[in-house]
């Protein structure tokens, strides 16, 4: 089945004909990907890229079934662009947009707690179901459809991960990267249950980052569940000095618990295999498939 998004999701783009818009808009239409109209207010009526414009969402979930939103809008209109699309009664949401400010993010995650939808992000890559859709701004080229789940918190790891799978002769069935900030919609738990509920992802891979508890929760999630599928673990920041910000806003040690090291021994300790470089990701992978590539 893959999970969150697929052949059937109708993708409506906030913030469609802004250059970045258009510019990965135009990308996810040359993949193949259901993009049904984008949304820019005081456009509404034109055609951009072939597709319609409209005012609002709730135009686009009404006119064009649209179930799936990706976010391009700048910064301090990102939130509200997200609170839109789940009053509009869009199911699943993508917010590309980086640096949208914490007080707007804790407002949206308390807004949208009860409702029936998903946000993905902010400040993340994306996600994307080989040869059936990529909602994001992931190279669509490095993903072959196959049997690998991936979450990561890091878009360039997230691609790295995935070649390297499919360099050792497996393929992914989705690839999710949930994004670098502090506040965000889909954690590491949240994927990795997808995942283990899916019957199309046999395997995953789960790349994360020091600071915060996403990978620990996630991890003794995975054991409390019984490990019912193999799981590669990636923690990067090894490396880092504490208290520094490193890339990611939420990417800075604090406590003990938030080290590289300390992530990685919670996870081994949990059943997981861990990569000690994310260059042994594949090859841990297909031992674990039993693959030879």
């Amino acid at each position: 089945m893959s999970i969150l998004v697929n052949k059937n999701s109708n993708i409506v783009v906030q913030g469609f004909t802004g250059s970045e818009g258009t510019f990965h808009a135009e990308q996810m239409i040359a993949y193949g990907t259901n993009v049904v109209g984008g949304v820019t207010p005081g456009k509404g009526g034109q055609n951009h890229l072939g597709r319609p414009v409209f005012n609002t969402v709730k135009e686009a979930v009404d006119k064009v079934d649209a179930n799936t939103s990706i976010i391009f809008v700048p910064a301090g209109f990102a939130a509200d662009a997200i609170m839109e699309s789940a009053d509009s009664g869009i199911k699943t949401i993508i917010a590309i947009t980086e640096g949208i400010p914490i007080a707007d993010m804790t407002k949206v995650g308390q807004y949208i707690k009860n409702m029936d939808c998903t946000l993905i992000g902010p400040n993340c890559p994306g996600i994307i179901t080989p040869d059936e859709a990529k909602v994001g701004i992931m190279p669509g080229f490095v993903f072959k459809k196959g049997k690998v789940g991936v979450v990561s918190k890091s878009g360039t790891l997230t691609y790295e991960a995935a070649d390297q799978v499919v360099k050792h002769g497996l393929g992914i069935s989705t690839a999710i990267g949930i994004g670098g900030d502090p506040i965000i919609g889909t954690t590491t738990k949240d994927a990795i249950k997808l995942f283990m509920e899916d019957s199309e992802t046999d395997c995953i891979v789960m790349i994360g980052e020091i600071g915060g508890q996403l990978e620990t929760e996630a991890a003794l999630w995975v054991k409390k569940n019984g490990n019912k599928k193999p799981v590669i673990g990636f923690i990067a920041g090894e490396t880092a000095p504490k208290g520094r910000t490193m890339g990611h806003a939420g990417a800075i040690v604090g406590g003990a618990e938030d080290t590289a090291e300390a992530k990685m021994a919670i996870m081994r300790d949990c059943g997981i295999t861990v990569a000690d470089s994310p260059a042994e990701i594949g090859k841990l992978m297909a031992e674990k498939m039993g693959v030879t590539a």
